[in-house]
């Protein structure tokens, strides 16, 4: 059974062993983002989570796909970023492809037998688990697949677009949930803005059977958000879709790196690694301005709390 409410992946910083045992605790779901680790960092956080806690848990991966990209347009948004490298004295990275240790993560999922994995960016027929699918098309395609359970995010959802092929899909959740829910018979777990209690009974009412919940989270002190992103969610501010940080759409706070870099190439995960050291700089520098703030469309109803509290305010 799936608990009612699940905590999203947050690859790439928020996710900590932490978080996801207190949100398994409390009665919820808690997922770690597998997403950027090596795969013996993976090994040793499943662990961690595993004496944090004795409820299930899950992990994410993601399935890349190497497709061919403008190599010109790439080379032109690396001599764009140069002043902002050099005002750090950092050098971009380099701007390649990668399939973030797929085979080795799952051996590691394996062996540890994580009792929920879910997939995003794609979803692998030989693996028992959650596809996250952004259209109808990509559900059919998934339940034939065999997928046990679609993540269904829509487009208010924080971080990037778990779409299969970078595509420019953008549909509401509950629109989406109940367009799917009309052609596929496996279990919808809901993910986009969904930040309060209205908002998880109006997923269960467009037919999911649970809730994937990422931004209401960023604030607890178990997540591993960072000082600038915390400071964004606490502030006012708007979210908009970009591909400036990492070449792939995914929807954060708006800052300035995002407003003057409006027109990055499609390339993922080449300018997630063209950005990186960059953006480690400025992190470091508690600088919220040239850092990707991923958040959802509701970021304003997060609060500063323990997970288990946020769990039992959006449980019905």
């Amino acid at each position: 059974m799936i608990p009612p409410i699940v905590l999203a992946p947050l690859a790439g910083g928020p996710s900590t062993p932490e978080l996801a045992a207190a949100v398994s605790n409390a009665g919820g779901l808690g997922f770690l983002g597998a997403g950027y680790l090596t795969a013996e960092e993976l090994a040793r956080r499943i662990a961690r989570t595993r004496e944090l806690t004795d409820e299930a848990i899950g992990v994410n991966l993601f399935v890349l796909t190497d497709t061919p990209v403008d190599d010109e347009a790439l080379a032109r948004y690396a001599r764009e970023l140069e002043p902002e490298a050099r005002a750090y004295g950092v050098q971009l990275g380099d701007p390649r492809f990668d399939d973030d240790e797929l085979a080795a993560k799952l051996e590691v999922v394996a062996d540890a037998q994580v009792e929920f994995v879910s997939f995003a960016f794609g979803f692998l027929p030989a693996h028992d688990g959650w596809a996250t699918v952004t259209s109808v098309d990509e559900a059919r395609e998934a339940q034939a697949r065999g997928a046990s359970a679609l993540v269904v995010q829509g487009t208010e959802a924080g971080g990037h677009r778990s779409t299969w092929d970078d595509s420019d899909d953008d549909t509401p959740l509950l629109t989406l949930l109940r367009a799917i829910g009309d052609v596929v018979d496996l279990p919808l777990v809901a993910a986009g803005g969904i930040a309060t209690r209205d908002d998880v009974a109006a997923a269960l009412d467009a037919g999911a059977v649970a809730a994937q919940v990422g931004t209401a989270f960023l604030l607890a002190p178990e997540a591993g958000t960072n000082d600038a992103h915390r400071r964004a969610l606490a502030s006012s501010g708007t979210t908009a879709v970009t591909r400036a940080f990492t070449g792939r759409k995914a929807r954060g706070i708006v800052n300035r790196f995002m407003r003057e870099h409006p027109d990055a190439p499609r390339a993922y995960p080449h300018v997630n690694n063209l950005t990186a050291p960059l953006r480690a700089a400025a992190r470091g520098a508690g600088d919220e301005n040239t850092i990707n703030l991923w958040a959802g469309v509701n970021f304003a109803h997060t609060h500063a709390r323990p997970a288990a509290e946020t769990v039992a305010a959006l449980r019905l």
